[in-house]
C-alpha cells in the first residue's frame, strides 16, 4: 500500500511496511557535484509530479562499496501514521568513524523506533575526505553542515509526516555522537532541535593544523595539493582510496599526529573558529546548549571490538601508550588503580577511557555546569567475550540486536535478556525524545546517578569510579601536531 506526502521540493510516494508509512531516499540537498563538490549543501532541486521514494537512495562515497550516483545526500522517514500531527521526531545521525554512513544498515532501521510512536528520520551526510578534510578552498566540516541541512528540512516538512517539529531530537552513536557534540555548540545548528542522544561519545576533535596536515597526506595519494581546484575532477572512489591508505597507516604517524595513530580514522570534526567554535567541553561549560536536554550513555566495554583486531602489548609498551595520549593521567595512575592488571586489560581501559568512555562523562558534566538538563547512563551487559561493546546499546534500541552479532547462537536466556533489555531502552529514549524525562534522575556531579542497564538495571552511582577520579583533572581539547 502506497502512501503519498508533500514536501517543499515536491511530492514524494513511499509505501505501508508493518504498520508503518516508510519514505527512502528524499533528497534534502542537491547533489554536491561539479563546482559544488565539496561547497556547503545547497536545498534539493524541485521536481513535478510524484517521486517515488521506496529505495533507500544511494549513501556517500566511503570504504567497501562503489559509489552509486551523486544524489547523496537523502534521508529516510518511518512513521506510525503520516496523517497524525504531533509526534515527537528523532533524527537519526549515523556513526562509522567519520568515514561511513548508510540509512541502509539493517542494524539502523528505523521501524521499530517509529511503531513505538516516534517519526524517526535517518539523514545521510558526506563523511570522509568528501565531508571533513580540510581542502583549500572549501569549508570546513561539510559533513556537520550536510547535518544542519537536513535538520532544516525536518523543521520545514516533518510536520507533513506527522511529527512536531518543535519536538526534535537528534540521536547518534560514534562518531553520530560526535557530530551531536559538535551541533550543540554550532551557531548554525541552534534551535533545531530539542533534546540530544548522545551515545559513545567520541574524544577527537582536531585542530586546523593537524586537519591541513590530514588533508594533505590523503591528496598526495593522489599525486595532488589539497585544494579544491586541484580535485575537483577526483573521482570520488579515487578520493576514498587515498584516504584508506592513510588510515592503513595511521600507526605509523604518531610521532606527528600523536593519538590520533591509535584511533580508527583519520577525520573528525575541525575546530576551525567559524563552523566548529570551540571543542563541546568548553562550549557546553559555557552555556552553548543550556536550553537542549541531554541524555548521555557509553558501554562498560567500549574498546573490547578495537581490541580484538590487535595483537597483545608488553608492559614498555602500554606504558608508552597510555602517557601518549591527550590529555592522559598517565600510565603510573593507571598501574596504582588497577595493580593486578595485565598489559592487554591496562590498554583496553585507558583505550575505552580516553576515546569514550571519559569524554562522554565529562560532556555531561559540561552540559550540567552550563545549565542543561543531562542524563547518564552506562550499559553493563553482554553476551559473549566482548561484553558491553561499542554499539550494542544502540542495536538494543533499535531492536536488531539478534542480526549478525551471535546473540542468538549465545542461547534463550541471552535472548531473552536482549529483548527485556531492548523494550526497556527504547521506551526510556522515546519517553526522553517525547517529554525530556526518561524515568530516572537526572544527573549532578555531586550525586552522579546513573541508569545502569544490565541483566537487572538500576539507577546507581556511576559505576566507573577508578577511571573518574584518574581523569576528573584532564581536560580533552582538539588534538593537535605533536611536533
Amino acid at each position: 500500500m502506497t502512501t503519498q506526502v508533500r514536501t517543499s521540493a515536491g511530492s514524494v510516494r513511499g509505501r505501508r511496511e508493518g504498520g508503518v508509512a516508510v519514505y527512502r531516499g528524499v533528497p534534502f540537498a542537491a547533489p554536491p557535484v561539479g563546482r559544488a563538490r565539496f561547497a556547503a549543501p545547497r536545498p534539493p532541486r524541485p521536481w513535478d509530479g510524484v517521486r517515488e521514494v521506496t529505495r533507500f537512495g544511494p549513501p556517500p562515497p566511503q570504504p567497501g562499496r562503489s559509489t552509486e550516483g551523486d544524489d547523496w545526500l537523502n534521508l529516510a522517514v518511518w512513521t506510525p501514521e503520516p496523517g497524525r500531527t504531533g509526534l515527537p521526531v528523532v533524527v537519526w545521525i549515523s556513526g562509522g568513524t567519520y568515514l561511513n554512513c548508510n540509512a541502509a544498515n539493517p542494524h539502523l532501521a528505523g521501524a521499530t523506533l517509529a511503531a513505538a510512536g516516534a517519526v524517526v528520520v535517518s539523514a545521510h551526510y558526506r563523511t570522509g575526505a568528501e565531508g571533513f578534510a580540510r581542502f583549500d578552498g572549501a569549508p570546513d566540516n561539510r559533513g556537520l553542515l550536510d547535518q544542519v541541512a537536513a535538520l532544516r528540512w525536518v523543521r520545514d516538512n516533518i510536520a507533513a509526516f506527522g511529527g512536531d517539529p518543535d519536538n526534535v531530537t537528534v540521536f547518534g552513536q560514534s562518531a553520530g555522537a560526535g557530530s551531536i557534540a559538535a551541533l550543540l555548540v554550532m551557531p548554525q545548528a541552534a534551535g533545531l532541535f530539542r533534546r540530544a542522544i548522545l551515545q559513545s561519545l567520541p574524544a577527537t576533535f582536531f585542530t586546523a593544523d593537524l586537519a591541513a596536515d590530514v588533508a594533505k597526506e590523503v591528496s598526495a595519494e593522489l599525486g595532488r595539493p589539497p585544494r579544491v581546484e586541484d580535485l575537483a575532477d577526483v573521482a570520488p572512489d579515487d578520493l576514498v582510496a587515498a584516504a584508506r591508505s592513510v588510515t592503513g597507516s595511521l600507526p605509523q604517524r604518531e610521532g606527528r599526529w600523536g593519538p590520533l595513530a591509535h584511533t580508527p580514522t583519520p577525520f573528525s570534526p575541525v575546530v576551525d573558529g567559524e563552523v566548529l567554535p570551540v571543542v563541546p567541553w568548553v562550549g557546553l561549560a559555557g552555556g552553548a546548549a543550556r536550553d537542549v536536554d541531554l541524555l548521555v550513555g557509553h558501554t562498560r566495554d567500549e574498546f573490547s571490538l578495537l581490541a580484538r583486531g590487535l595483537g597483545d602489548i608488553d608492559e614498555a609498551g602500554v606504558d608508552t601508550l597510555i602517557n601518549g595520549l591527550a590529555p592522559t593521567p598517565g600510565a603510573l595512575r593507571y598501574r596504582a588503580a588497577h595493580p593486578s592488571a595485565a598489559p592487554n586489560e591496562l590498554r583496553d581501559l585507558a583505550m575505552s577511557d580516553w576515546l569514550w568512555r571519559m569524554p562522554a562523562l565529562h560532556l555531561a558534566e559540561a552540559a550540567h555546569a552550563g545549565g542543561a538538563g543531562v542524563w547518564l547512563y552506562e550499559l553493563c551487559w553482554g553476551f559473549n567475550s566482548v561484553g558491553a561493546s561499542h554499539s550494542l546499546d544502540t542495536l538494543l534500541v533499535f531492536g536488531t540486536a539478534e542480526i549478525e552479532t551471535g546473540l542468538t547462537e549465545a542461547g534463550p536466556d541471552a535472548v531473552a535478556q536482549a529483548q527485556h533489555l531492548s523494550d526497556l531502552m527504547r521506551t526510556e529514549l522515546l519517553s526522553f525524545a517525547s517529554a525530556g524525562e526518561p524515568g530516572w534522575a537526572r544527573y549532578r556531579p555531586d550525586e552522579r546517578l546513573t541508569r545502569v542497564y544490565g541483566a537487572d538495571s538500576t539507577l546507581a552511582r556511576y559505576p566507573e569510579e577508578r577511571s573518574r577520579r584518574m581523569w576528573r583533572d584532564q581536560r580533552f581539547a582538539a588534538l593537535d601536531l605533536t611536533s
